[in-house]
């Protein structure tokens, strides 16, 4: 893909928009969806335990902290057990996903599962910024539309 500089950017730097189309022109390219392969337990245990190396808490404050977001009580046996590869039959509840992201400050695990089918996890700025590219879009479409009126206005006015 071209990495084109736009205003103010650092040259070589994807802009938001050029990074959207090129994960799209990946996905498409990936859209078969094969028997088997959303079974995601080995990449999630994997990911989970890479967000708790990636915390600066233990797995007993990740455990509590997650505890009190969810009004369920979490040990860190239970943390053990949904990221080790051996506990094949122990899986870590959806439901604490947002609290595990939360407490340990990373965000893989959602977006790992966004990609998976297809979606994106914008954070904070970047959805600003994705928001403004709608607003941009709107704006040069309503510019265009107002652009056809005025142009069949003219010719109205010319044929009378």
């Amino acid at each position: 893909m071209v990495r084109r500089k736009k205003g103010g950017s650092v040259p070589g730097q994807l802009s938001l928009f050029d990074f959207v189309e090129e994960i799209q022109q990946e996905q498409e390219k990936s859209t078969e969806i094969n028997p088997g392969s959303l079974n995601i337990s080995l990449q999630l245990r994997n990911t989970l335990s890479e967000g708790l190396k990636y915390s600066s808490l233990s797995r007993f404050e990740v455990a509590c902290r997650m505890s009190e977001l969810v009004g369920v009580e979490i040990t860190k046996s239970q943390l053990d057990s949904w990221t080790a590869e051996s506990k094949e039959h122990h899986r870590f509840p959806a439901e604490y996903l947002p609290a595990f992201c939360h407490v340990t400050g990373f965000k893989q695990p959602l977006k790992m599962m966004a990609k998976l089918v297809q979606c994106y996890l914008l954070e904070s700025e970047e959805a600003l910024l994705a928001e403004l590219g709608k607003i941009d879009q709107v704006r040069k479409d309503l510019s265009r539309r107002e652009k056809t009126v005025r142009d069949l206005i003219g010719r109205m006015k010319a044929d009378m």
